[in-house]
């Protein structure tokens, strides 16, 4: 299996971040994109050309695969809505006819190509600014175990409902993401990161305290934490050590 690189990225600090307006905008870093559609298509083509799957789970992937290899694309290269409105409905891309993801979840919607589906759909709507629609499907989303994605699904539904200023829903949701996987210092350290900026900037001081100072006590080595950063939050919250 091809190995997977995925793109090393800082969270803003407060300096840049003024009012939670937009969180979404500023915060939608390559590490929720680059990497989370590779992960998704190199696992369930790995999966799909490796066991023995049932028939409607083998058509299912067959079915999803064109919109699975364009997210991908626009993953690496950049969202537009014309390309999110193909994966997500349906359309002609270089005389390769792709079904859209909607299709996808609606005949098959049960299988787990059925499920990724929903990933790509709901980072689509978010993508293009839909995030009621992002909602429904983020929230339909299971990652199954796979604790990266699953943890970037949270982040996404965080940050849609952050754009719907559903404060305590998006600052939980980004606590789920980091909280997937503990031990996954990379992902689980930014996305508590996230969580902690976003309570900061929501007023809720106390909570960011809280969430700085779990970054520091569990990812000693994340780089906020070795360049100063969150310790600059803290004392910008009254918390000096």
């Amino acid at each position: 299996m091809a190995e997977i690189k995925v793109t090393e990225t800082t969270v803003e600090t407060n300096d840049t971040v003024q009012t939670a307006k937009g969180f979404w905008d500023r915060f939608s870093k390559p590490i929720i994109y680059v990497g989370s559609a590779i992960i998704v298509l190199i696992g369930a083509w790995y999966g799909y050309k490796q066991f023995i799957v049932e028939p409607k789970e083998r058509e299912a992937n067959e079915l999803v695969f064109p919109a699975e290899n364009l997210f991908d694309k626009m993953a690496s290269t950049g969202f537009n809505k014309d390309s999110v409105n193909i994966v997500i409905n349906g359309g002609v891309v270089e005389g390769q006819k792709i079904t859209g993801v909607l299709k996808v979840i609606n005949n098959f919607g049960g299988t787990a190509a059925g499920d990724r589906a929903k990933y790509m759909a709901g980072a689509g709507y978010l993508h293009i600014k839909e995030f009621d629609k992002a909602v429904k499907y983020l929230k339909e989303f299971d990652g199954n175990g796979a604790t990266q994605i699953q943890s970037k699904a949270y982040l996404l539904l965080g940050h849609a409902y952050a754009e719907q200023k559903k404060t305590s829903d998006a600052l939980a949701a980004y606590k789920k993401a980091a909280g997937v996987n503990e031990k996954d210092e990379f992902f689980a350290g930014d996305a508590l990161l996230i969580a902690a900026a976003y309570a900061k900037e929501t007023g809720n001081s106390k909570e960011a305290v809280s969430l700085y100072e779990q970054v520091k006590e569990k990812y000693p080595s994340n780089i906020a934490v070795q360049n100063g950063d969150v310790d600059k939050n803290l004392a910008s919250l009254g918390v000096i050590k």
